[in-house]
């Protein structure tokens, strides 16, 4: 039997997702399907239309036997570590294949690609050398392997599958990558085909359209049609109070808080803030994820501490929770189903942004759940 780790972030979960659980499951007749998912707030620095609870629910409907969170920590930050965080979770675990989305679908080369960064003494060299120069970092890793192997990786899902592949070879995983071609482009706008990206899912649902055509039936009724642009305020009021230490909250680097201090108060809007203080050498992403730091209060300090000290459980089935039952006693961290205070920064953190997002969405319900929820159980 195989054990099938997928890392998502289901914002929302769309008719591309159910596309690849029904092809797991046709590539892996007899397997465990385990999915490690982001939770309020994403790797783009973006809000999640569906918290996680309902994440849950939708991915147990459509097959998935266990859902584990990927906390704030790692689920908000640049691809590594995003990776690092999920793969050591998943590793815990114990699943034996990682399956992902990829444009390319070429694992051969993703393997080679991740073995330069790891193991070519030429390839950091030619990293910082695009760095001095200007450019930003997925931009200065793309061309320095490019110079180095003569092979382009651009693509989002390609970028995020070599951080995992990497990842594994680093850690020396017993985990075999797997990659599935993605059926649309990321930063497509045709919305002719039945399977669109999330982004734009998301985007015409903060626009009020019908977008009932992209998503499974059950999903609809979980959508909260809510924008980071609503935490505006919020994170106005986070700069303009704590203008005189910006520098301590993660990946607020190179100086970039003059420039906020600078523009904020003729700023009405996430969207126009980051216009005004962009960079060539930083990407859209990047500074979306440092706005989001700033707003969640989530320092440089807390962000050097981080360690994978328990797996939080949201939700399995009956097969799920045999699986489970199993690996327990082998497991060297501890499997929570609630919040409790001050055992893990890790788990503080996300209580904390939970709580943000949870006042921010007039969704209150979701506090308690931290507290006293229980996991989703699947009722075969």
């Amino acid at each position: 039997m195989n054990v099938i780790g997928i890392v998502c972030e289901y914002n929302p979960f769309h008719l591309g997702h159910a596309y690849q659980l029904n092809k797991i499951k046709e590539m892996f007749h007899d397997s465990i399907i385990i999915v490690i998912c982001s939770t309020n707030f994403t790797q783009r620095g973006d809000v999640s239309i569906i918290n996680k609870w309902n994440k849950t629910k939708i991915a147990l409907e459509y097959g998935v036997d266990i859902v584990v969170e990927l906390p704030f920590g790692y689920a908000t930050q640049s691809s590594d570590i995003f990776a690092k965080g999920a793969l050591e979770i998943l590793n815990y675990l114990k699943i034996d294949t990682l399956v992902f989305g990829s444009e390319s679908n070429n694992i051969d080369s993703l393997i080679e690609l991740a073995n330069t960064q790891l193991n070519n003494p030429q390839y950091n060299i030619i990293v910082k050398k695009y760095l001095d120069n200007g450019f930003n970092y997925p931009t200065a890793l793309s061309k320095a392997l490019l110079d180095i192997t003569n092979k382009t990786i651009d693509k989002p899902n390609d970028l995020l599958g070599l951080a995992y592949v990497k990842e594994i070879l680093k850690n020396n995983y017993n985990i075999k990558p797997i990659s599935i071609k993605r059926t649309n482009d990321y930063h497509g706008t045709n919305i002719d085909s039945n399977i669109i990206n999330a982004s734009l899912i998301r985007d015409l649902t903060r626009k009020k359209q019908d977008v009932s055509k992209y998503i499974p039936n059950n999903t609809s009724k979980y959508l909260c049609n809510t924008s980071i642009d609503d935490f505006f305020p919020y994170l106005k009021y986070q700069i303009l109070t704590n203008s005189n230490k910006l520098y301590i909250y993660q990946t607020v680097d190179e100086g970039i808080e003059n420039r906020i201090i600078k523009v904020i108060n003729n700023c009405h809007s996430y969207e126009e803030l980051i216009d005004k203080i962009k960079t060539k050498r930083y990407t859209y992403n990047k500074i979306n994820r440092m706005l989001l730091h700033i707003l969640t209060n989530f320092t440089k300090e807390e962000a050097k501490n981080l360690k994978i000290d328990y797996i939080r459980l949201l939700g399995f089935n009956h097969k799920g929770q045999l699986y489970l039952n199993k690996i327990k006693k082998e497991l060297s961290i501890p499997i929570l189903t609630k919040y409790k205070p001050h055992i893990s920064t890790l788990l503080d953190i996300e209580q904390r942004t939970n709580n943000i997002y949870a006042f921010i969405t007039n969704n209150y319900k979701l506090i308690e759940l931290e507290y006293s929820g229980k996991p989703i159980i699947k009722i075969q």
